[in-house]
């Protein structure tokens, strides 16, 4: 199935052509939503006694009217209550087939009535304000009755194109979402909203929709897999690339060593780390494959930065006069580099470009970087990953949940894994160094930025399977190490 994602204004110009040039009339579709969302909650809740569907003003209540008459019909005890009048033509058409069948509708006056399952459909695509009034209140007594919802298209108080919570959205456990991914719904807030989200196409092909434009894609594994090609019998470490890792100023050896060791796990043919002396035992008593070396100045990091291929710049690296004069150091040796932590706030202060590079910042660290608060990068990642990715004229990658990976040419690329157990100190660092380790073996800086994040939190997945809570970023190695030759067999 494609990985296409699409803004609400491309999914309303697919129902253009679906309705105009494919001549499928509006209410066909409206009708093919509701049994598309009749079969959900069929499978998901076979045991219902009572269904409710709270209906809003537009097309998105239109579903839930005609999906309120085939429950009805299929003689599952069944209340609509309607928050507004119908204000399409189609969403009249809607109701009044539910009062035709005899169907019962509340207002909102009456309260949220009783039910084994409720049906969001009060808002669709085209929500772009906050959610006031009586609608905010019935979400807000839903959300509090703990009961299981299936939200249609989209839960209604999230915006389809960013993701963001509208000050108050439904929490559901399924979303049914119609004809095209809408790109707001795999990033952000929107991932709790959505509980398990389903795409249903109404019946439209992918070739119906091959040639409309869309916005982002989300990552695709069979895709990613061509980049790393089984490695030849005769080959030697040479030929995988020189990873140096940088950082890990006083107390915070971990950062680096995790780092290094991320870079080796994803095939790395040698992997070297510069950092303070007293980290040096450590790694080496740790790691011993990594080459750990004190580094007193940025003249001793001189013949290193010769040797390397490419630099993972910034774990545990600091805003001491060490970290700055490292920081310049390495940045003026213009070798491919992923950029991450600290080295991210030091360049927060400078007007510089790095093409050719990745840098790898959480909401905070891009607040600094575009000089706004964290909220307005959260109020729209896509734009914040683009702004980024434009601004220095690299990869961006923006972490968080539903990661964005964006390109200086305007791609983005959005990760569907991940989870909230890897939420821990030294994630980061070790995606900094999967990332660095990848480019080390020949990808450039946008396959290796989309294959790297895809990597690190397919294995964190895999972590969290005995559990979210206590995850550490240790437990991703021997995933890694599985997920790359995974990936190299194809």
């Amino acid at each position: 199935m494609s990985t296409r994602l699409y803004t609400a204004a491309q999914v309303r110009e697919l129902d253009r052509h679906a309705i105009e040039d494919l001549g499928i009339a509006g209410f066909d579709l409206m009708q093919r939503a509701a049994s598309a969302a009749w079969r959900v909650l069929c499978a998901r809740w076979p045991r219902a006694q009572r269904l409710a569907v709270l209906c809003g003003a537009g097309n998105n209540g239109g579903d839930g009217y005609l999906l309120a008459c085939q429950a009805r019909a299929a003689g599952l005890p069944t209340v609509v209550l309607a928050l507004a009048e119908p204000a399409s033509d189609a969403a009249r058409r809607a109701r009044d087939a539910w009062r035709e069948a005899g169907g019962h509708t509340l207002v909102f006056e009456q309260g949220l009535p009783a039910a084994d399952v409720y049906v969001d459909a009060i808002f669709g695509t085209g929500l772009a304000r906050p959610v006031e009034g009586a609608a905010a209140q019935t979400i807000r007594h839903l959300n509090a009755t703990g009961k299981p919802v299936l939200a249609l298209d989209v839960p209604s108080g999230i915006d389809a194109d960013t993701g963001m919570v509208q000050g108050v959205a439904v929490r559901a456990q399924m979303t049914v979402s119609f004809i095209a991914r809408k790109r707001g719904l795999a990033t952000g807030a929107a991932l709790d909203a959505c509980g398990t989200l389903v795409l249903d196409r109404l019946g439209l092909s992918e070739e119906a929709l091959a040639n409309a434009p869309y916005d982002a894609r989300l990552l695709n594994p069979r895709r990613l897999a061509t980049w790393l090609p089984p490695r030849a019998r005769d080959a030697h470490k040479g030929d995988f690339g020189h990873v140096l890792a940088i950082g890990g100023d006083a107390g915070m050896g971990g950062a680096i060593r995790l780092c290094a060791e991320a870079a080796l796990r994803v095939g790395a043919g040698l992997v070297s780390a510069a950092t303070r002396p007293e980290h040096v035992a450590a790694i080496n008593g740790a790691r011993p494959e990594v080459m750990a070396c004190a580094v007193a100045d940025a003249a001793s990091l001189s013949t290193m930065l010769d040797r390397a291929s490419v630099l993972a710049l910034g774990p545990g690296l600091g805003r001491s006069p060490w970290s700055e004069a490292l920081w310049r150091a390495a940045l003026a040796a213009r070798k491919p580099a992923v950029v991450d932590a600290d080295a991210l706030n030091l360049l927060a202060d400078k007007s510089l470009v790095l093409p050719g590079c990745v840098i790898t910042p959480h909401p905070g660290e891009a607040a600094r970087l575009l000089g706004v608060q964290t909220p307005a990068i959260e109020r729209d990642r896509f734009a914040a990953a683009r702004e980024l990715a434009t601004r220095f004229r690299c990869v961006a990658v923006l972490k968080g949940a539903g990661s964005l990976i964006a390109h200086d040419n305007g791609d983005v690329a959005v990760c569907p894994w991940g989870n909230p157990g890897m939420a821990s100190g030294g994630m980061g660092d070790v995606l900094t160094g999967v990332i660095a380790g990848l480019m080390a073996q020949g990808l450039n800086a946008w396959r290796a930025a989309r294959l790297g994040v895809a990597v690190h939190a397919q294995a964190g997945d895999a972590a969290a399977r005995d559990g979210e809570a206590g995850t550490v970023a240790g437990d991703l190695f021997a995933h890694l190490r599985r997920l790359r030759n995974g990936l190299a067999d194809g």
